[in-house]
């Protein structure tokens, strides 16, 4: 009797090692790149809020941080120097948008101030930078 033999197809796998090293890889560029997205400017703790909705204009930003001291662009400026630089920066254009970023441990008085300063520099829209309170 004359015997058949048939060859047995290997099996189909899938190795998975590859696939694991790539998602490892991923994992560890998402985590690195996100340490190194920091807001620039001057470092102050802004008051939370719940409602607020997120900027994408261009904006203006002056600082103030907890010792009442203004900034703009990162320089340190006085408040005639923050009123003759806002009049350049604004020009012609008075709905410019400028952001104010104080710190929350800041009297409320230099903030109005500050705003004062800002509105009579020209500025036509004023915001006051805050945190998503969860």
């Amino acid at each position: 009797m004359l015997e058949i033999k048939y060859k047995r197809k290997p099996d189909a796998l899938l190795n998975m090692t590859p696939i694991i090293d790539i998602v490892f890889l991923l994992l560890i560029f998402f985590l690195l790149t996100t340490n190194f997205m920091t807001q620039e400017g001057i470092n102050v703790n802004l008051p939370l809020a719940e409602n607020t909705a997120p900027q994408t204009q261009e904006e203006i930003t002056v600082y103030i941080t907890h010792e009442g001291l203004a900034f703009l662009k990162n320089e340190q400026v006085s408040d005639a120097q923050l009123y003759a630089r806002l009049k350049s920066l604004i020009g012609d254009d008075p709905q410019r948008l400028v952001t104010v970023k104080a710190d929350r441990q800041i009297v409320l008085n230099r903030v109005v101030n500050v705003m004062d300063i800002i509105k009579s520099a020209g500025a036509g829209r004023l915001c006051i930078a805050t945190e998503r309170d969860f």
